[in-house]
C-alpha cells in the first residue's frame, strides 16, 4: 500500500472525474490520500471530501499566496475547522519567496499565526517553503522550538537546509519531480533522508512525473515517487511502499 501524503483533489481541475480518479488510485494500491487546504475556500472542500470518502484523510491549512488577502474573521472560521472529523494536520502553512504573491511581511505574520494554532491543537505541520530558508527556520524555532512534528513537503532544499529540518525532527516529502531529467542534484538530497523520516506525495494536480510532463498529475501516480526513491535507496519498491506508509501512518496518526 502507498499512502499520498499531500494533493489537492479539492481543486477544480478534477471537478469532471474526481470519483475516477479516486477508484483509479485505489486500483493502483493508494491505500489513503491526505487532501491539503490551501487556502479558506480549499479548506473546507478538504474537510468535506474527507468526510464523504473513507481514505480520504483532511490537512487545513492556507498557502502563504494568500496571506495578503486573509482576515482576524477568516483566522476565527479557520479555528472551527480543528473541530471537524478526520482532520489530520495543519497545513499547508509557510512561507513562498519565489512569487512574493502576497509580502513577506503578512506571510511572515500568517505563518506565525496558524504555527501558534497548530501548536495549541497539537496537529503535525505541513510546511511549504521556497527560497525563505533562513526565516523559515528562525520562525519554527521562535514559535514552536527546537522540535516541530510535522513534514517539509515537497522538499527542494540542499544538503544543509536537510540537516536542519531533520535535527528539528520534521520528515521530508518528495513529488514525482524526483523523476525528472534535470533532478540529479534533488536526487542526491532524497539518497540522504533516512528512510525512517521520508515520505511520498504528489502535489497533485501539480508535477506529474516524467513520463506525464505538463498534464496532470493525480494520486496514483505517487507510485513513480516509490519506484525513483526504491532505485535511488538501492531498495525493493516493496520496502519503500512499506517504510513509508509506516511513517505516515504514525505522523498523522491514520487510521486511529
Amino acid at each position: 500500500m502507498l499512502i499520498d501524503t499531500h494533493c489537492h483533489l479539492d481543486f477544480k481541475d478534477f471537478d469532471s472525474d474526481r470519483d475516477i480518479v479516486l477508484k483509479r488510485s485505489r486500483d493502483n494500491g493508494v491505500g489513503f490520500i491526505i487532501n491539503v487546504g490551501s487556502s479558506m475556500e480549499g479548506t473546507a472542500r478538504s474537510v468535506q471530501l474527507a468526510g464523504d470518502n473513507e481514505s480520504i484523510y483532511a490537512a487545513i491549512g492556507i498557502h502563504p499566496h494568500e496571506a495578503d488577502r486573509v482576515s482576524e474573521n477568516d483566522i476565527k472560521v479557520f479555528q472551527g475547522f480543528l473541530e471537524k472529523p478526520k482532520v489530520v494536520a495543519l497545513g499547508e502553512i509557510g512561507l513562498d519567496y519565489y512569487k512574493n504573491i502576497s509580502s513577506g511581511e503578512n506571510q511572515r505574520k500568517l505563518f506565525r499565526r496558524l504555527l501558534e494554532i497548530a501548536k495549541g491543537a497539537g496537529l503535525p505541520l505541513i510546511i511549504h517553503n521556497r527560497d525563505a530558508n533562513s526565516d523559515m527556520m528562525n520562525i519554527l524555532k521562535e514559535v514552536i522550538g527546537k522540535r516541530a512534528s510535522g513534514v517539509m513537503h515537497c522538499f527542494s532544499g540542499d544538503e544543509a537546509f536537510l540537516k536542519e529540518c531533520l535535527d528539528m525532527g520534521l520528515f521530508i516529502s518528495f513529488t514525482c519531480n524526483i523523476t525528472y531529467k534535470n533532478a540529479e542534484r534533488l536526487r542526491g538530497v532524497a539518497k540522504s533522508v533516512p528512510m525512517d523520516r521520508l515520505l511520498l506525495e504528489t502535489d497533485a494536480p501539480f508535477l506529474a512525473p516524467q513520463e506525464f510532463r505538463g498534464k496532470r498529475n493525480e494520486p496514483m501516480r505517487v507510485k513513480y515517487a516509490a519506484e525513483e526513491i526504491a532505485r535511488i535507496k538501492g531498495l525493493s519498491f516493496e520496502e519503500v511502499a512499506r517504510i513509508t506508509t509506516d511513517n505516515a501512518k504514525v505522523l498523522f496518526k491514520l487510521g486511529q
